[in-house]
């Protein structure tokens, strides 16, 4: 953390949070349960057997420093287990079953994953306090399942939200001037800003996909979601579709446009747009992390070792991408490993390369035993 604060030294510090799912079969780890598989096709859930753990990743904003993309290095990697309460006996009266309803109910609103989430961007931002970022904002991106009235409407400070929402979200303006009213009797959805003609399209030269291209945008302000944040005012930002093409000469396919509900009134609409797209590299990092080191495949039971023995591997994770960032720089030098000939040259080292060259410096260095 104090890195980043030295390399960007302005501007909003910008974490991105998601949630992911370490797999599981031993019937004794006590906090796996049955949770829906993020991998399921929309027609169809599944159920996976899993621990979930929250992670927060600082976005380093490497395209500021030349042409290299984002990259996210992991600060936090806690367990977020489900809320879970032993059922009562077959046995038991109507007054054990409704109590332990109740207790079930109030335990699941205050160990939420948008709780635990509070929690920890909490604790983020007093990390940052002690490390040079006092006066700096905290601006932390999430995907949809943070989008709901638990983040909107906790208390945080100099911290602010951006979460992705439903295309068909019920929002309204303010009522009228000397009305009794709190909201404006007009509901719109995301998708009935994307589609009106009033609201005239933004553009903004955004970096994703390994150079800056041109994206088209709207910003609605003042913007009240009842359900949500209720009387505190948002800003609704809508992301047109990015072209792209499979090959040179195919058609130009669009991506589905996206939409985001923000509790930053002030910062310019343009970083908000980049940090949108920058949030993909915590999906990344959950890739690396699950593919090439194998967080979550040790097979531990003990309470202790379930939570800490991933979070380990996600530090050393960290470490080696901090180390290969202040040793090579951002860029994929000379240093890495020459690619084949039949692969394309990148222009940033990927985590595998990493991984390479430290397997060959370790091989290459000389380790002298101490005499006895």
């Amino acid at each position: 953390m104090e890195h980043y604060v030295e390399r960007y030294a302005k501007g909003p510090i910008v974490v991105a949070m998601d949630d992911t799912k370490l797999k599981k079969t031993g019937k004794k780890i006590e906090t796996a349960s049955w949770q829906r598989d993020p991998l399921s096709p929309p027609f169809h859930t599944n159920l996976t057997y899993a621990v979930r753990f929250l992670q927060c990743s600082l976005l380093f904003a490497h395209y500021k420093e030349g042409d290299f993309g984002p990259r996210g290095i992991p600060v936090r990697f806690k367990e977020a287990p489900v809320p879970k309460l032993k059922k009562p006996g077959k046995k038991a009266s109507k007054k054990e079953i409704k109590e332990y309803h109740k207790q079930f109910r109030k335990l699941k609103k205050e160990r939420n994953l948008s709780m635990q989430a509070v929690e920890m961007i909490r604790g983020l931002r007093a990390h940052f306090d002690t490390t040079g970022g006092v006066d700096r904002l905290l601006l932390m991106v999430a995907d949809g399942s943070f989008c709901n009235r638990t983040m909107f409407r906790a208390e945080l400070d100099r911290t602010t939200l951006v979460a992705r929402c439903r295309k068909d979200a019920r929002l309204c303006f303010p009522a009228p001037a000397r009305s009794r009213r709190k909201y404006d009797e007009q509901i719109f959805t995301p998708e009935d800003v994307r589609k009106d003609k009033e609201h005239m399209w933004q553009r903004a030269s955004v970096y994703i996909g390994g150079k800056r291209r041109r994206v088209r945008y709207k910003v609605v302000k003042g913007v009240l979601w009842k359900r949500g944040s209720a009387t505190r005012e948002l800003r609704l930002i809508v992301i047109g579709g990015v072209p792209y093409k499979l090959s040179k000469h195919s058609r130009t396919n669009y991506r589905d446009p996206a939409y985001f509900l923000t509790l930053d009134l002030t910062t310019n609409a343009r970083l908000l747009v980049q940090a949108c797209f920058d949030r993909w590299q915590i999906e990344v990092n959950h890739r690396d992390e699950k593919d090439i080191l194998g967080v979550g495949q040790a097979q531990v039971r003990s309470s202790l070792s379930v939570p800490r023995h991933p979070a380990l591997a996600v530090a050393a994770y960290s470490m080696l991408l901090l180390a290969a960032l202040i040793q090579y720089g951002p860029g994929r030098s000379d240093d890495y490993m020459l690619h084949p000939k039949w692969r394309k040259e990148s222009k940033r080292p990927s985590f595998l390369d990493m991984v390479t060259l430290l397997r060959k410096e370790c091989s290459e260095t000389s380790v002298s035993l101490p005499s006895s």
